[in-house]
């Protein structure tokens, strides 16, 4: 887990869209992260 402050590590996922976005091309930028671990999973 991250500390309060500390800077996230560069990551690449797929946006809403399917297409792949690195955190570091977002630099500058404000970023949300919003996630559902348990999304489209059973339990």
């Amino acid at each position: 887990m991250l500390e309060a402050g500390t800077e996230a590590p560069d990551f690449t996922a797929q946006d809403h869209n399917g297409e792949s976005l690195t955190l570091s091309e977002l630099r500058g930028s404000w970023v949300l992260l919003w996630w559902y671990p348990k999304a489209a999973t059973p339990g």
